[in-house]
């Protein structure tokens, strides 16, 4: 009877054990929309286009770059607009959503190829986008941070 109520309970566990692996590989509701959020910000980023980047950041988007400096959402812009830089590859990779009601949080890996004032350079940085939804029930981003991971430095 023992050995019985063992084997019951062993392939109880191991059913409850495929059951939260099955559960956890599910993609939360709504990930998908900030995955392409995600996507269309990185593709504006990349193009430059002002007005993509006005629409996807908050009024209050504060960004933490690689090398500790901030910048609110018209300094971000501002930057991107520098038209001695060039971005010639902006992958992001590893990307996981986790949603909290309206709000999102993102993180993954970036990398970064390109020339400024005519040098090259490269990246590959961690991230932590956060996304919010606003009055009218849009999206928006409303931080990132970005750092290089500590074996690379």
């Amino acid at each position: 009877m023992n050995i019985r109520l063992l084997l019951l309970f062993v392939s109880a566990l191991a059913i409850g054990v495929l059951d939260l692996g099955v559960a956890q590989s599910k993609r939360e509701p709504g990930a998908s929309k900030i995955l392409a959020l995600e996507t269309k910000w990185n593709e504006a980023y990349k193009r430059g286009d002002v007005a993509a980047m006005e629409s996807l950041l908050a009024d209050d988007f504060v960004i933490t770059v690689e090398d500790g400096s901030t910048f609110s959402k018209s300094g971000y812009i501002a930057l991107n607009g520098d038209s001695t830089v060039r971005v010639e590859v902006s992958e992001m990779t590893d990307l996981k959503v986790r949603m909290h009601g309206n709000v999102a949080v993102v993180t993954g890996a970036y990398h970064e190829k390109g020339t400024s004032k005519g040098k090259g350079y490269e990246s590959r940085d961690r991230l932590t986008d956060v996304w919010m939804t606003n009055r009218n029930g849009s999206w928006q981003v409303i931080a990132a941070h970005y750092s290089i991971p500590a074996r690379q430095q």
